[in-house]
């Protein structure tokens, strides 16, 4: 590992050091000090059950039915959310001990030329991550617009004015500060209306649930299109997505045990709620009919999906801020805000261009990056006495044997999902290349990872 390792001894309190003349502060490589930070585990567990609610979580859940039974479809949904929300829980505890971004943590890991090849990826995976969530509230507003007022919005100029107006909320939330949007709207006002939203399409699915046989529903049958580990796979998937992401926000975090208990509490919740609602949906829905097309039949669904396509909104505000801190570290001129108001813009003009559907092999090319690329961030940084190296001075520019492990665990990721897909793919992988990690670390510098004041309570 290259470079001096961070410690509570080793970080001023202050902000970082003042560049030289000419130069930019690379913000997303510098750690932030205990006076940037004002995220407590309550703000972090509101902001991770913000992004983990979402139609596009509803919709995978709609995949694992009939693929699978009911028990098996769920005993997935409770395991891999477990095991996915624990990853992230992990991840943030880095971030926040350290104070790097998702970009710093790459960079510690890989070196610092090496970490453009993923920090890149993550900002191509976030844009069409971005593209996805607008797309998805574009179709959901023509569907209300629809089911409410009889307006059509589903062709060229509907699309138009739908994709704008979206893009335009997004691209003005991305002029403000991110800090802001977490502790005042998303903790205050935006999780309760999430909330109340989530309990009534639940009442409401499962009165239909039972109206129809509610031990007919659990006793379903798969149709044996998908094994029970391929089901894990996918249900992690979605919890991995945000891997790149989760140290940019747990990195204001005032204690890294909170950011550790917040993000997990949060994404949990969340993630097993509405991949649960999902399967519920599609087990009552008329045959062929789209997810938001049953939201919107259920009585009270109209108003309970506009309260979740809002929340939408804050998950592609989270990918395109994320998006911004990555691009910042890779181009420091430009600053993270400007980043964000320029990705908001390309993503509105992408989801006016591109098809964006046939989600679930997109979601799982992500698994098989991400899942070994931060197999070895954690095998690497997440053990006790890790040390982290100083990411802002100039160090090792290529760590071939990380490097080496994250390019052999996305082989391992699709050979066994080619000849051994009863096992998986996800949890051998990521085992695999931890282990690796772990063995191969630096042990010449070790010490307490992380910025003063980012520890304990």
């Amino acid at each position: 590992m290259a470079g001096s390792s961070l410690s509570s001894s080793s970080l001023p309190p202050s902000a970082a050091p003042s560049p030289a003349a000419g130069h930019a502060v690379n913000e997303a490589l510098t750690p932030l000090s205990t006076q940037q930070r004002a995220l407590g585990w309550s703000d972090q567990a509101a902001l991770w059950f913000s992004l983990g609610v979402g139609l596009l979580v509803m919709q995978v859940g709609a995949y694992l039915v009939p693929a699978v039974g009911t028990r098996d479809a769920v005993l997935a949904i409770v395991f891999g959310s477990f095991v996915g929300a624990g990853l992230l829980a992990w991840t943030a505890r880095i971030g926040c001990a350290s104070g790097l971004s998702s970009a710093g943590l790459m960079h510690a890991t890989y070196g610092s030329l090496f970490a453009r090849l993923p920090v890149g990826l993550n900002i191509v995976q976030l844009i069409g991550w971005t593209t996805f969530e607008l797309v998805i509230m574009r179709e959901g507003t023509a569907a209300i617009a629809q089911q409410t007022f009889g307006i059509r919005l589903d062709g060229a100029g509907g699309v138009l004015l739908t994709t704008l107006l979206w893009g335009g909320v997004l691209t003005a939330l991305m002029a403000g500060s991110m800090l802001t949007l977490v502790r005042r709207f998303v903790s205050r006002f935006g999780l309760p209306l999430v909330i109340v939203s989530l309990l009534w399409l639940t009442w409401q699915f499962a009165h239909a649930l039972a109206a129809k046989g509610f031990d007919a529903f659990w006793q379903r049958p798969g149709d044996g299109s998908m094994g029970m580990w391929s089901a894990l796979d996918l249900v992690i998937a979605m919890p991995v997505s945000w891997l790149p992401l989760v140290a940019d926000y747990a990195r204001h975090g005032r204690s890294a045990r909170g950011s550790f208990g917040g993000t997990w509490l949060g994404y949990v919740l969340a993630n097993i709620w509405c991949y649960a609602l999902g399967v519920m949906v599609v087990s009552v829905a008329e045959p062929n009919a789209s997810l938001v097309t049953a939201l919107l039949l259920a009585q009270g669904g109209l108003l309970a999906l506009g309260l979740i396509l809002i929340d939408e909104l804050d998950n592609a505000y989270g990918d395109v801020y994320s998006g911004a801190v990555s691009s910042h570290s890779i181009w420091p001129r430009w600053s993270v805000r400007r980043w964000g108001l320029v990705l908001a813009v390309l993503c509105t003009l992408l989801g006016l261009a591109l098809p964006m559907h046939s989600l679930e092999p997109f979601l799982l090319m992500l698994s098989s990056v991400f899942v070994p690329l931060f197999g070895v961030i954690l095998g690497r940084l997440g053990t006790p006495g890790a040390a982290i190296p100083d990411v802002a001075q100039p160090g090792r520019r290529i760590d071939w044997a990380a490097a080496g492990l994250w390019l052999g665990g996305i082989a391992l990721y699709h050979g066994l999902a080619q000849w051994l897909p009863q096992w998986g793919s996800a949890l051998p992988t990521l085992a695999a290349t931890f282990v690796l990690a772990w063995l191969t670390q630096s042990r010449g510098s070790r010490g307490v990872h992380g910025a003063r004041g980012a520890h304990g309570r």
